[in-house]
């Protein structure tokens, strides 16, 4: 019998709560996800909080950028109303929504099994590699430690889409730790969407493109050990799926919520599955496999 995929919940059971939250991850460890996949920025006041953008607009009632805010001011916040879902008991109060990562890894530990977490380093950061060394220093004080990049029943890995980033972790980390995020980066769409305006955006795009590259070239080279490329890189790029597949990397795909995108994924071969609904893709793997 072949082994499942295993199955991360992207930014917890993301489809159900609002993402990042408590109520998320509980859902999560609910649902049996294998790990967890989550983004981290850092506060004013240097705290590590879990938030995907680096404006607070999007996922919360406040507005401006979240580097300028210190937790406590951040803690006033209201993080999950916007996705108009009830929290049930056991998600925890409306203040307890905001999540720092000592946090999260608190939650994790109380999980009872092992279970994977999956942290995204969030560039560009105003704090630049900083963000790095604050997660390095609060796993430390877990008890973590390089080779086995394990916090008690956490099994931790790490991921950018920052070359730069991705680099200067693999000083500390295994290869086999370390995701190297890419996606297809169009300047025309890029240039078209953007609200910068023609020529601002188009540096932009740019910027993203050279990015891109550099994450390929990182990946081409296998100088990490974990792929994470979209779902629809992997749809787009088969030849180039198949080689890093068969040079040994293993992929963490995201972020895969359709029933299509999972069979794809088992098609192709793919290790690892990050979604958004993790409770439906693990009930298509079991199928699958029955």
């Amino acid at each position: 019998m072949t082994t499942r995929p295993l199955v991360y919940a992207h930014r917890g059971a993301s489809a159900r709560f609002a993402e990042h939250t408590r109520a998320a991850y509980v859902q999560a460890l609910l649902d049996g996800a294998d790990g967890v996949e989550c983004d981290v920025h850092l506060t004013r006041d240097q705290q590590l909080v879990l938030l995907h953008d680096s404006n607070l607009d999007r996922t919360s009632n406040g507005t401006g950028p979240v580097a300028e805010r210190t937790l406590a001011e951040l803690r006033e916040l209201d993080f999950s109303s916007w996705k108009g879902a009830r929290i049930p008991e056991e998600g925890g109060a409306l203040s307890q929504q905001l999540l720092t990562l000592p946090e999260l890894l608190n939650l994790l530990a109380g999980a009872g099994r092992e279970i994977g977490l999956a942290i995204e380093l969030k560039h560009p950061s105003p704090y630049r590699l900083a963000l790095e060394d604050r997660v390095l220093e609060v796993l430390r004080e877990r008890g973590w430690e390089p080779e086995a990049s394990r916090a008690g029943n956490v099994r931790v890995s790490f991921m950018s889409f920052d070359a730069e980033a991705v680099e200067y972790l693999l000083k500390t980390v295994p290869p086999r730790h370390v995701c190297m995020l890419v996606d297809d980066i169009s300047v025309e769409e890029v240039r078209e969407s953007t609200a910068l305006g023609a020529l601002t955006g188009g540096a932009v795009a740019n910027v993203l493109r050279a990015a891109q590259l550099d994450a390929e070239a990182i990946l081409d080279e296998s100088r990490v050990g974990l792929a994470g490329p979209g779902i629809a890189y992997v749809r787009d790029h088969p030849k180039r799926v198949r080689s890093w597949l068969e040079a040994g990397l293993t992929f963490r795909v995201w972020t895969v919520d359709s029933p299509e995108d999972v069979e794809h994924c088992l098609s192709v071969g793919i290790q690892e599955i990050t979604t958004n609904r993790p409770a439906e893709v693990l009930a298509q793997l079991g199928a699958a496999r029955g």
